[in-house]
């Protein structure tokens, strides 16, 4: 591969913006659009389109050529973007949003086919760089539309995403070789039916695919629970964040992706099992300080510095844990790729799922010390899981644990 990993980082960066943009932008979209009970529909509407993508769009990428796939795909995320931008009732924003939630799903598209174009010696390396743009995207579209809906208005904001996807829509024609399987099975209906049948063969015959989604499911669900319930607390007493320092603070987990590529090192010079043991105990260490930051315990500056902190080490879990699971899975059958990232991806969907509804009772009934707990416990799951897999409760459980085909 000639042309720098960095550039299809920039890719799925950019692609990922639209799925979480919506956090931060639903007081203005209220405003604008009236959407009263509505409001929590955008953001579950745009997810629950990519969940639909992963499941029934990113196969394709098995059966078709992935190049006019990706583009097109990308072309029409641009047009939903538009849409969104354009809209003037909430049933029109709705559709739009879930709109942009399925076209997102050509970024578990843009994974695979990165990854065929390197030796398998580079894999590892080359997959944590492209997440390492995929993690910046996730961690900045909130912050990112926020600030620009608050200076310009949010259509501004889905006007820009959608001349970015068609840039980048653009560079990809010119610059993805379509190298992921030379010979395609016939595009029909019969055939398309079958790859969708061969998803259920694909998670009760990958070990690794099962246990890795497993590992990455638990720790998204103490992602979530973390991200969905922070802002209730620093925006009240002793901290009262304001709007723009808020946004600020956002940025904070963006440190995490730095460690994407790190992971993919660790996984290609055959350390995956100690490197997923570091992550997941990170992401326990990270929710006990960020429980005793948001107590108030420690004053209002030193609280926040502390929280900062705690997010960043909850991204390295998160995102290196993610790595190593996407580097296993790629290392899987070539003309599986496709769909395995999108089972892998779309499993560990639920675990995201979970978490951010299981923040609601955590805070409700215990507050922010309650919601530490909740993701404490999800990752304390995983780090069992994991022991119990890759250690050996079982003879020849390390072995199964290690097993890359």
């Amino acid at each position: 591969m000639t042309t720098p990993t960095w550039r299809y980082a920039l890719t799925v960066g950019v692609a990922v913006l639209g799925l979480f943009a919506s956090q931060g932008l639903l007081p203005y979209l209220d405003a604008s659009l009236h959407l009263g009970t509505w409001g929590n529909l955008v953001t579950t509407l745009t997810l629950a389109g990519y969940a639909t993508g992963l499941l029934f769009l990113v196969p394709l990428i098995d059966l078709l050529p992935s190049r006019p796939l990706i583009v097109g795909t990308l072309a029409a995320q641009a047009l939903a973007a538009a849409a969104a931008a354009m809209s003037h009732s909430a049933p029109m924003f709705l559709v739009a949003s879930f709109a942009i939630g399925w076209t997102s799903s050509a970024i578990q598209m843009i994974v695979p086919v990165v990854a065929s174009m390197v030796p398998e010696a580079r894999r590892g390396r080359v997959v944590g760089d492209v997440m390492s743009g995929l993690m910046a995207g996730i961690l900045l579209s909130r912050p990112l539309a926020s600030e620009l809906a608050g200076s310009f208005g949010w259509r501004c904001y889905y006007t820009l995403d959608a001349l970015a996807l068609l840039a980048t829509a653009g560079w990809l024609w010119v610059n993805l070789a379509d190298k992921t399987s030379p010979a395609r099975a016939t595009a029909s209906l019969g055939a398309y039916r079958r790859l969708i049948s061969s998803l259920v063969h694909l998670v009760l015959g990958e070990p690794v695919l099962r246990r890795r989604a497993l590992y990455q499911g638990l720790l998204m669900a103490a992602f979530n629970a973390f991200w969905t319930s922070v802002a209730l607390v620093l925006t009240r007493a002793p901290f009262a964040l304001g709007h723009t320092a808020l946004a600020l603070f956002m940025l904070s987990g963006a440190g995490g992706t730095l460690v994407a590529p790190l992971a993919g090192r660790l996984g290609d010079h055959g350390h995956e099992r100690a490197a997923t043991t570091v992550f997941h105990a990170l992401v326990i260490v990270a929710l006990g300080l960020a429980a005793v930051a948001g107590s108030g315990l420690l004053g209002r500056g030193l609280g926040i510095g502390l929280m900062a902190a705690s997010a960043i080490l909850l991204d390295v879990g998160v995102v290196g844990d993610q790595t190593l699971g996407r580097r296993a899975v790629n290392l899987l059958g070539a003309q599986t790729r496709g769909r395995v990232n999108g089972l892998y991806t779309g499993l560990f969907f639920i675990g995201s799922t979970v978490g951010a509804f299981a923040a609601g009772p955590a805070w409700f009934h215990g507050g922010w010390a309650w919601v530490c707990g909740t993701g404490a416990i999800f990752a304390a799951l995983a780090l069992g899981s994991h022991l119990f897999l890759s250690f050996g409760a079982m003879p020849g459980a390390a072995a199964m644990a290690d097993h890359t085909p």
